[in-house]
């Protein structure tokens, strides 16, 4: 039955005479264009800082703020990018070493993934972390250049795994003799550096951009640039781009936001095998992302912030708001439940401000007079049952 399926879908592509993508790869995050809209300052500032690694000087370690969707990625990227090319035509050496560190989930896999950047071969297992670096050393010191490495989404790893191996990195260049190390930090959490070592703050955050949103209009800019290359010419309907931005706009000027629906409106379109992306396929767009992305971030989430987000849960069922100390009491009491130590109450109201940011719950300061200021929470509507239902095995 289900070889039917695929035979079926196979056959659907070869006897459909709808084309809508030219190229889809250009609309995924991942995509580095070879121009980035709006994002001109941020360049400039980081390219300056960058640029001295052409003269075989060691650039200062970077950390780049800003909401998700922001450029940070690709503008990090799109810069070393451009650095590496006017060092390989100048015999210059620098290269790049990216990790997203939410996807690579124990500090071997960070480790090897840093090394291997650099053409270093590193076994999946059977190495000691500090063999693994040990060799990163050696082989730096061989190669003799500048190696810019990017760790995407550094809050997350330094919640899972500590900081010691950034306290590694940022005194690494201590141990090189022919080669230099910089780092580019990423993260979502503009708290991120209160939550580090104080030797690892000062030299990690040595220089700080920030990235603002985007309005709606630089969407706009953003996801026409893209849809020139993306789409054959036509396909779009008027207004589509417009929508999409607009959507996007909404949700912190997320510029990923943005392009998903873009690509997922156009996906659903193939399916339907519709001759042009309309409006109506990017409301069904909005939805099919809306559901996926909800279910991702709950399942992803770590122990504590998902106890923390079903105390919500269970309180706004019945109140429809609640408190930051009503949330503490149902999380603490939710916890030793289960057998483990809760949390302070400083740290979740910490982990309720990332659950705001996630988009999961809507929490608003607001003063009560002269009994100070309070967070008062809820959930979104659309979100609670599903939110309800994938924690209600809570583990």
């Amino acid at each position: 039955m289900s070889k039917d399926i695929i035979d079926e879908l196979v056959e659907g592509l070869k006897t459909t005479s709808t084309r809508i993508f030219r190229n889809r790869e250009i609309l995924h995050p991942e995509y580095i264009p070879d121009d980035l809209p709006h994002r001109e300052n941020e360049i400039r500032r980081l390219a300056e800082i960058l640029v001295v690694a052409l003269k075989g000087e060691r650039p200062s370690n970077v950390l780049l703020y800003g909401l998700t969707g922001t450029g940070k990625t690709a503008v990090a990227r799109y810069v070393v990018k451009r650095l590496i090319e006017k060092a390989n035509s100048i015999g210059a050496k620098i290269e790049e070493g990216y990790v997203n560190t939410r996807k690579l989930d124990t500090t071997y896999r960070v480790v090897s993934a840093i090394a291997s950047s650099i053409g270093l071969r590193v076994p999946p297992t059977g190495l000691a972390i500090s063999e693994v670096y040990r060799r990163y050393i050696n082989a730096l010191d061989n190669w003799g250049g500048t190696h810019i490495v990017i760790l995407d989404e550094i809050d997350y790893y330094v919640r899972r795994e500590g900081d010691d191996l950034l306290y590694k990195l940022v005194r690494i260049n201590e141990e090189l003799k022919n080669s230099r190390v910089a780092l580019i930090g990423i993260t979502n959490d503009i708290n991120f550096v209160e939550s580090l070592d104080p030797r690892v703050r000062s030299s990690l955050g040595e220089v700080e951009i920030v990235f603002p949103p985007y309005n709606a209009e630089q969407l706009f800019d953003i996801l026409k640039q893209r849809a020139e290359k993306a789409f054959y010419p036509g396909v779009i309907e008027d207004g589509v781009i417009s929508f999409c931005a607009a959507l996007a706009a909404r949700e912190h000027g997320d510029a990923r936001r943005a392009l998903d629906l873009l690509r997922v409106a156009g996906e659903i379109a193939e399916r339907e095998k519709s001759p042009r992306v309309t409006i109506e396929h990017v409301k069904k767009a909005n939805i099919e992302l809306e559901e996926g992305r909800v279910h991702q971030s709950i399942i992803t989430l770590p122990f504590h912030q998902k106890a923390v987000l079903r105390a919500i849960v269970e309180i706004t069922r019945s109140k429809g708001t609640a408190t930051t100390g009503e949330v503490y009491l149902k999380y603490s009491e939710l916890v030793k439940n289960l057998g483990f130590e809760p949390l302070t109450q400083r740290r979740v109201s910490e982990i309720i401000n990332q659950l705001d940011m996630l988009g999961l719950i809507n929490a608003t300061v607001t003063s009560r007079g002269r009994y100070g200021v309070t967070k008062i929470i809820k959930v979104k509507p659309e979100l609670a049952k599903t939110i309800e239902e994938l924690l209600k095995d809570l583990k």
